[in-house]
């Protein structure tokens, strides 16, 4: 399995940045995904814009791909535990699914004491902070450590262009984001699909450290998993071989996520502020094989690059044509 390195390198070129498809409803455009609403469907493409520090920074080869195909398979995977939107995938970087009311709320369920951005639970505690989401944490934890029990830790979920903000359950629903009912449901599914998330990440030599859930209600207020799930762009992935000794010894786990893009960010002295660096191809086609090796380690599947121009593509596969 893997991809050739000629083939990530010439998909540089032919990468899907920005879609127009008025045919298929109201257009939305999010960081990394476009819907479309027409009546009670949705369609999401997923392009191959990447997000970094809630800034869209560039483009990665066949990263739209992964993400909705890896999307896929977890909602099908999971369907047992919590019902989501998925209809159907037409198309390697589509989905059709339902439309839902969307709540308001980033619901991140973190693992372990991690993170580079100015909102990640290790950033806070590095700076003494100690009472983090609404969840007190105990002195004496390492970067990287497992948390003692996972922690859900809401964000606001930010206009397209601003950023996420840490708030907590009581903050939420004093401010009337939230009921206490809804908060609460979704509590209780987002812990059931964190640990299945990390059961079978861990048959894969994974770790799944910590992810982000987006939830909607349906017509009869039953809630609903929606956008995708425990993707790269999610989630944070990293190797089952090699942790303990990199924690013992105070270093980065190898990950198999965004990760590599962001610290390559931060080296470079961005942190979401300001213009983001222009991503070289070395850079946009190493985390374009570490997002397929992620798609091919959760899903045991040879990954089968779409190779073909995107827009026409999924013109034909959506017979827009």
């Amino acid at each position: 399995m893997g991809i050739d390195p000629i083939v990530l390198r010439d998909q540089c070129k032919r990468t899907l940045e920005r879609t127009d498809f008025p045919e298929l409803g109201r257009r939305i455009e999010g960081k990394v995904r476009d819907s479309y609403v027409a009546g009670n469907r949705r369609t999401l493409v997923a392009s191959d814009r990447i997000s970094c520090f809630d800034v869209v920074v560039g483009t990665i080869p066949f990263k739209g791909q992964v993400l909705n195909e890896i999307a896929a398979f977890w909602f099908e995977k999971t369907a047992s535990v919590a019902p989501n939107h998925l209809l159907e995938v037409p198309d390697p970087c589509v989905t059709i699914a339902r439309e839902l009311r969307p709540l308001p709320v980033e619901f991140v369920y973190r693992g372990y004491l991690t993170g580079v951005s100015s909102t990640s639970i290790w950033r806070a505690y590095e700076a003494g902070e100690r009472l983090y989401c609404g969840h007190r944490l105990p002195d004496g934890l390492r970067k990287h450590e497992r948390l003692p029990a996972p922690l859900l830790t809401p964000t606001t979920k930010a206009e397209h262009g601003e950023h996420d903000a840490l708030s907590s359950r009581e903050e939420l629903i004093a401010a009337g984001a939230i009921s206490a009912e809804h908060y609460d449901g979704v509590a209780r599914i987002a812990a059931r699909l964190f640990a299945a998330g990390q059961a079978w990440a861990a048959t894969r030599g994974l770790i799944l450290a910590d992810t982000k859930y987006e939830m909607g209600l349906a017509d009869d207020g039953g809630i609903v998993v929606i956008d995708e799930i425990h993707t790269p762009d999610s989630s944070r992935y990293w190797y089952t071989d090699g942790y303990a000794e990199a924690f013992s010894r105070g270093e980065d786990p190898k990950s198999l996520d965004k990760e590599y893009v962001r610290r390559w960010l931060v080296e470079q002295g961005f942190r979401g502020e300001g213009p983001p660096p222009t991503l070289p191809d070395d850079v946009r086609c190493e985390a374009a094989r570490r997002y397929i090796e992620t798609y091919e380690r959760i899903t045991g599947r040879a990954f089968e690059p779409a190779t073909d121009e995107p827009l026409a593509r999924i013109r034909r596969n959506l017979r827009l044509v």
